[in-house]
């Protein structure tokens, strides 16, 4: 059955503003307010800590630190992290104790009045200054293929550098916020903004001393995610739930929004050294890139992120001899976490830049280095690390994209207009985007769903996905509707709980939508098997009177039994009632319900060896951006950007095309205006909407074109879909490689200090040729 679009399942209420977020929650009678005190050094000891006036205030009810709690680590990957410091803090924001009161005023008097002593340790802020020191943590990382060294060594050409990526703060709309519930027998109800239920879940328990069954986690949508709510959402749940636990009342936590942006971590920065190798064409013969991530005070999932820029450091370019390898750089900030991409941004980052300098180097179009080095044919298509790219989709997209955007007369004329304006400078640069899309940890490739008809034909779903705004739900929907052949409006997806779909990944890696659809996909076809079976005997002339009970026969072919329009029909033309067929099943006792769990298949990979087939497929991407530049001020404005995307067939174009254009902006606000200031003691200075720069419409492109080409042949995913949460987001890449080519164009003979973001004053910086 073939459905037109269906809009966003949350679309009305959310611009009725009748849609529910933590903190839309009606308060319990008893309810307590949370709130947390924070450090206020990025490196010290702990020398004393006195709430002995704060509790005396009438409304407070109680203060906690980490001897309340009965396990005070947490980490996603390496429990490293404390819940609640202990004689040490290693980043401002870090929390040192819980205050629980009557009202929200009478917490953070409570807070205020907390006697708080920290003596100073030496610290360390920047990446640079922990690479300097090699203040490292956690593994050092490799993969290769070729001998680079021997190849450098006989290349013509070669270039080195270091290249700096900057952070980016997901800044989503809805802060961290929590509300746990206390329930009997020493169970908890946690309601969370976040992407991982099952770690809020777990970590609770781990916490507190509990069994992971006396703790469900509810997530019924977040006002925003990006990444920022996967791993850190559970560390405030563990604070909700102490209060919770120890009171026995309901307690809420919600961040302020300056609180949340100081605490929290952001997408990683990352230092890269590289040495390129290349002939007079500009064609690539080896790449050697030593990445260097800041992942703040603790791991958090940092290993896992520059895996994955190693893994992308390709982007779309073949690498025929290639060494890669990475380390965690610590520094006394806010642990740095997921961001949309997880470190596939960071990793292309550093091959785009690369293009670019081969480019100038060689006073070439970056177009034609670019599509010189795109994976291609059969000689051409293995990556670095090993995994086959199976199509030669990237020549196709690169040149139909050239073609449509009209490439070529719109370098002619913008090299015209530049010799005539003194005021402005334009560039122009056509990137592209290969994102393997899997979890990189393999056993977080799986998820689970469950699927309940009722009596009235309606469904309800259930599955590990968690909704963010993305349509995640709205997708799985669809699937249903065509599996079950009946209106998408007859489905309803449940808030996502760790009581209904256990064990479940976080909703991350762009896998949402490809994991949670399989799996209600299974569980759908478990149950239109079983009604496919009874038709089959209906219309083969079994009769049901109500007192001979049908049951199911394995023999009854049900090869040509269809679901559509609500009616359940075979090759003969003969059908029955969606609706009917449901009762008559039920009345013979067959089940109306079923589970379906499903794991990505044909992923596997060795970190040792460096080699493997970490991803089930790519989504692939073109973009061409044009950019203005403001000579005296560093002002960039993006003129233009056409887009291409292949995402195989797609489920819903709609929601498909709103994730490609988010993150597209994002990507670009990533790389012009977010930029991330410190203070001189560690502590984040734009932490505000006042002080942190996210795209305003004023910063999206003035033309803006998005379009799909049409690719069904991606059969091993479901409905022979492609994932786009994240891959778009790497085409933002287009408009930092644009203005790295109006500064060249405008004189400059190099723009190898260009950092990302590119900011009005880094800008202007490189066009006056400062260091």
């Amino acid at each position: 059955m073939k459905h037109k679009d269906s809009a966003h399942d949350s679309a009305v209420s959310h611009v009725t503003g009748r849609s529910e977020f933590i903190d839309d929650r009606v308060p319990q009678q008893g309810e307590l307010y949370v709130e947390v005190l924070y450090s206020s050094i990025a490196h010290g000891k702990i020398e004393k800590l006195d709430y002995t006036e704060a509790l005396k205030l009438p409304a407070v009810v109680a203060i906690f630190s980490y001897t309340d709690l009965a396990h005070n680590r947490w980490g996603s990957i390496v429990q490293d992290q404390p819940i609640l410091a202990e004689d040490e803090v290693n980043y401002i924001g870090e929390p040192i104790a819980v205050i629980a009161a009557k009202n929200q005023q009478a917490a953070i008097a409570a807070r205020n009045k907390i006697q708080l002593e920290i003596s100073r340790r030496p610290n360390i802020f920047s990446l640079t200054a922990a690479h300097e020191q090699k203040h490292f943590m956690g593994e050092r990382y490799e993969i290769s293929t070729g001998d680079s060294q021997q190849a450098i060594k006989n290349s013509a050409n070669t270039l080195k550098g270091v290249f700096i990526s900057g952070g980016q703060d997901q800044f989503y709309l809805e802060s961290q916020a929590v509300i746990a519930y206390p329930e009997e027998n020493d169970c908890l109800m946690i309601h969370a903004s976040a992407q991982h239920p099952t770690e809020v879940q777990h970590v609770v328990a781990k916490a507190l001393g509990l069994q992971q069954q006396q703790v469900v986690c509810v997530v019924k949508r977040m006002g925003g995610g990006f990444g920022g709510k996967e791993s850190q959402s559970a560390h405030y749940a563990a604070l909700a739930a102490l209060v919770a636990i120890k009171t026995q009342r309901a307690a809420r936590l919600c961040l302020r929004k300056d609180d949340d942006m100081i605490a929290t971590g952001k997408r990683h920065p990352f230092r890269n050294d590289y040495t390129v190798a290349f002939d007079d064409t500009g064609l690539l013969q080896a790449l050697e890139v030593d990445f260097y991530a800041d992942g703040g005070a603790y791991l958090d999932l940092s290993p896992a992120i520059l895996q994955r820029a190693m893994f992308h450091v390709d982007n779309a370019y073949y690498l025929p001899t290639a060494k890669i390898t990475g380390t965690i750089c610590k520094t006394h900030t806010h642990p740095n976490t997921a961001f949309r991409g997880f470190g596939g941004p960071q990793g292309a980052a550093v091959i785009e830049h690369i293009m670019e300098e081969i480019a100038q180097n060689l006073g070439l179009d970056a177009l034609a280095v670019r599509k010189i080095n795109c994976y291609q044919g059969e000689d051409r298509k293995q990556t670095h690390y090993g995994q086959s790219v199976d199509s030669d989709i990237l020549p196709k997209i690169f040149a139909q994209l050239e073609k449509s955007c009209d490439y070529q007369a719109r370098r002619a004329e913008i090299s015209a207009d530049n010799n005539n304006s003194k005021a402005t400078v334009r560039g122009l640069a056509l990137t592209a985007v290969k994102f393997g899309i899997s979890f990189t940890t393999r056993f977080l490739n799986q998820g689970n769903a469950l699927v309940n008809i009722h009596l009235d034909g309606s469904v309800q779903v259930s599955t590990g996905a968690t909704e963010m705004g993305q349509g995640v739900n709205t997708k799985i929907r669809k699937v249903v509707s065509e599996a079950f052949g009946i209106s998408e409006d007859n489905i309803r997806l449940m808030p996502t709980s760790t009581e209904k779909n256990a064990n479940t990944s976080a909703t991350a890696a762009s896998s949402g939508s490809d994991i949670n659809c399989a799996a209600a996909l299974i569980a759908c076809e478990k149950i239109t098997q079983r009604l496919a079976n009874i038709a089959a005997q209906l219309w083969a002339g079994e009769s049901f009177d109500g007192v001979k009970e049908l049951q199911l026969d394995t023999s009854t072919d049900t090869s040509m039994v269809e679901f559509t329009n609500g009616q359940v029909f075979n090759d003969n033309k003969q059908s029955i009632d969606f609706n009917k067929l449901v009762k008559i099943a039920y009345l013979n006792r067959i089940s109306l319900s079923d589970y379906g769990h499903y794991k990505t298949p044909e992923i596997y990979y060795d970190k040792d060896k460096g080699k493997g087939r970490p991803f089930l497929y790519y989504t692939n991407g073109v973009a061409a951006s044009e950019v203005s530049i403001d000579k005296y001020t560093g002002e960039v404005k993006i003129l233009r950007s056409d887009i291409l995307m292949d995402l195989g067939r797609l489920i819903n174009s709609g929601i498909d095309a709103g994730q490609t254009a988010g993150g597209f902006i994002q990507g670009a606000g990533w790389v012009t205006t977010e930029n991330l200031y410190y203070s001189d003691s560690g502590k984040l200075v734009s932490h505000s909407p006042t002080t942190y720069k996210i795209p305003s419409i004023q910063d999206t492109p003035r033309i803006f074109k998005l379009n799909f080409i049409e690719n069904n042949n991606n059969i091993l995913n479901v409905r022979a879909s492609k994932a786009v949460g994240e891959p778009p987001l790497l085409l933002g890449l287009s408009v930092w490689a644009a203005v790295k080519n109006a500064i060249y164009n405008d004189g400059v003979k190099t723009t190898s200090k260009l950092k990302i973001p590119a900011t009005n004053e880094e800008v202007l910086r490189v066009l006056e040729g400062f260091e």
